[in-house]
């Protein structure tokens, strides 16, 4: 009987091992950096040995693909409408891969059920043999946006910048997703800043707040400082880590990439690419209920 728990237990731990890590970046307000910031944490995870696939939830311009000079005819919601396979739709650049879900995401409440199945299928098959999946999440404008970070089985990055406005929008999303999402964990990493103690300064202000007035538990990620090269490195459509390995942004980002990958797994059976689909039908299925109840 101790053998056959012990075995057990090693195989809970090796789905958890094994499973693709889901982290979707998210920003209060455009201009922050999080599309930056998701090139840029894809390079160093990838530096860091680790098969990455970024999904872009954003049209474009000045989208992921746009930054990275990539032409990319075909996406996501070619691949669940079956008009081209998993690989035709994704793009390899800097060691990692890249596929735009922008369409297919405004596209899935419309979807017939047998689609919606097939986008679920065809996002699990992208996301297979990698071991990180960034998001880099479309703005929440407004109800009608659908984006990964609304659903469950995520780790939501929220990127925040030291204006007024910056922590004012951030602190807005981090408000609607507890009260509307019921999510109580968020990861902060703090954009363009000039020293630690400025970001340590912006993110204990919003930790406090949350905690008072939203019961969330906000963790800090650290900061990426200011930084020339970095700007330098973006108008080049590079990754800082790849352009100039020793910026102060670039290890900054290396070492944000050493604490995401550090974090104690999720339970396999709370995570992964299906559980993040039905949350979202789910989602969508309850605010079309209430549209018609109201």
């Amino acid at each position: 009987m101790h053998d056959g728990l012990d075995q057990a237990a090693g195989l809970r731990r090796l789905l958890v091992a094994n499973q693709t890590r889901l982290i979707t970046i998210a920003a209060g307000k455009s201009g922050v950096g999080r599309t930056s910031l998701t090139l840029n944490l894809a390079d160093a995870l990838a530096r860091s040995g680790k098969d990455v696939l970024v999904l872009d939830e954003n049209l474009s311009p000045n989208n992921l693909s746009d930054r990275l000079m990539l032409s990319t005819p075909r996406d996501l919601f070619d691949v669940a409408q079956g008009r081209c396979t998993v690989q035709q739709a994704i793009a390899h650049v800097q060691g990692f891969a890249v596929m735009s879900s922008a369409r297919a995401m405004r596209a899935l409440g419309d979807m017939a059920e047998y689609d919606q199945q097939r986008f679920e299928q065809a996002l699990t098959d992208a996301s297979s043999g990698a071991d990180v999946m960034l998001v880099d999440a479309a703005l929440l404008g407004g109800p009608a946006v659908v984006s990964s970070s609304l659903a469950t089985g995520v780790t939501l990055l929220v990127v925040v910048d030291a204006t007024v406005s910056g922590i004012t929008e951030s602190y807005g999303l981090i408000k609607r997703l507890a009260v509307e999402n019921a999510k109580l964990q968020f990861e902060i990493v703090v954009n363009k800043v000039a020293n630690a103690q400025e970001a340590q300064t912006v993110f204990e202000n919003m930790a406090k707040v949350a905690r008072r007035h939203l019961a969330a538990h906000l963790e800090y990620m650290g900061y990426i400082p200011n930084d020339a090269k970095l700007a330098r490195a973006n108008q080049l459509g590079r990754a800082v880590v790849d352009a100039f390995p020793n910026a102060a942004s670039a290890q900054a980002f290396l070492a944000l990439s050493q604490r995401l990958l550090g974090m104690p797994p999720e339970k396999a059976e709370g995570t992964g690419v299906s559980v993040m689909v039905k949350s979202l039908l789910r989602q969508m299925r309850y605010g079309e209920l209430a549209q018609v109840v109201n």
